[in-house]
């Protein structure tokens, strides 16, 4: 069985419209089992009770951004090793290297297409 058959994913973004757009790109990728949640503290407390293999977060949030997000995962022996992508609009120094202070896995600017987003995923997880 291929990697893209056992890969569960959460992708969590407050904007339907970016949320819908790595959706449909993770099934475009043959990615089936993918979960969203709209905010990092809904999806933190779901990756709790049910961890994935990989987190797909955008960075600009209302209350917990991607990178909060990505501080509780790490603190939490439940969800400290799932892989982490964020995804963001500015590629900023400082936010960059925050995440990989805090063990995230890769990251993705927008725009991006399916084909960019399949080759980031594919940096952590291995070839689909």
């Amino acid at each position: 069985m291929s990697i893209k058959n056992q890969l569960h994913v959460m992708v969590v973004d407050d904007m339907a419209t970016s949320r819908g757009l790595i959706i449909q790109a993770l099934e475009w990728m043959g990615i089936r089992n993918i979960d969203f949640a709209t905010d990092g503290n809904t999806a933190f407390q779901r990756l709790i009770a049910k961890p994935v293999h990989l987190v797909v977060s955008d960075f600009n949030m209302p209350g917990a951004d991607g990178l909060t997000l990505l501080e509780g995962l790490r603190r939490n022996r439940a969800t400290q090793k799932i892989g982490f992508i964020l995804v963001t609009g500015v590629t900023d120094p400082v936010v960059l290297r925050r995440g990989q202070e805090l063990g995230m896995n890769n990251y993705i600017k927008k725009p991006f297409s399916p084909e960019s987003l399949k080759a980031c995923i594919e940096r952590v997880v291995g070839k689909l």
